[in-house]
């Protein structure tokens, strides 16, 4: 392991976390909520975003709250731009600054074959997954250049790499999450905004828990560690990638080993 990676991992270089403001998105459940009190672990003050499940949300802020840090709650639906800036600027009135941006919300499709899928199903992935993270980052950034310092990782996935086995719709938004990573990545680093992203194979949340039986098992037999993968090992690479001044433009796969055949 590099001196680089190890003093990254050691808080040793790079963004002290402590005291920090953090918006993550999608953050009552899954994913999102293990990144929000993994954060919070480690000084981390949190904004959480949601957008149906009020008291989940709160649960996860009061966990949150429970490390010492400042919690708070925040509902909007990040495929609507207007319900975006409308809380961006709550969250700075409540909290001063977001230094770290977490573009974790997302939804998965019902349907999986290009014959099956109805027009409004592929329009709502694109919006919610590849728009929505769009829409957050379009409104932190001015902030974040004002400070002169930002971190913004986003959530993309093994699909938008591979395809993946939950449809084009879904494939693309993340893909389309990747190449704006790049984008933004070589836009913004002048301004010293790093941005970078997961792609997490299969992971133990409710997404994967609902999921038909048979497309998990199809989804598994494709990961050679022959598991699901766990939210807190998702919540560790996000952790190194807003500890770490030197990486931008880098997208880290947590997915197993998962390949395609």
């Amino acid at each position: 392991m590099s001196n680089i990676v190890q003093s990254c991992i050691l808080g040793r270089l790079g963004m002290e976390l402590s005291g920090k403001n953090a918006l993550i998105t999608g953050a009552s459940r899954g994913i999102g909520k293990t990144i929000a009190l993994t954060l919070a672990k480690n000084g981390v003050n949190v904004a959480i975003n949601f957008l149906k499940n009020k008291e989940l949300a709160e649960s996860v802020a009061k966990k949150a709250r429970a490390y010492g840090v400042k919690a708070e709650i925040y509902k909007a639906d990040v495929s609507i731009f207007e319900e975006v800036t409308s809380m961006i600027e709550r969250i700075i009135s409540d909290f001063g600054s977001i230094e770290i941006l977490i573009n974790n919300a997302g939804i998965i499709p019902k349907n999986y074959s290009v014959t099956d899928i109805p027009i409004q199903e592929w329009q709502k992935i694109i919006s919610v997954n590849l728009t929505g993270s769009f829409n957050v980052i379009k409104a932190v950034v001015p902030y974040m250049i004002k400070q002169k310092e930002g971190k913004i990782v986003n959530m993309a996935s093994v699909a938008g790499k591979m395809g993946g086995t939950v449809g084009p719709h879904y494939a693309a938004s993340k893909a389309g999450i990747i190449g704006m990573t790049f984008s933004l990545a070589q836009e913004l680093l002048k301004y010293n905004i790093t941005v970078n992203a997961i792609a997490p194979g299969p992971i133990e949340t409710e997404m994967i828990a609902n999921l038909p039986q048979d497309v998990k098992m199809k989804i598994l037999k494709r990961v050679p560690m022959g598991r699901f993968g766990k939210p807190e090992e998702v919540a560790e690479a996000v952790l190194f990638l807003i500890k770490c001044d030197f990486v931008t433009g880098e997208v880290i796969d947590v997915n197993g080993g998962y390949y395609m055949d």
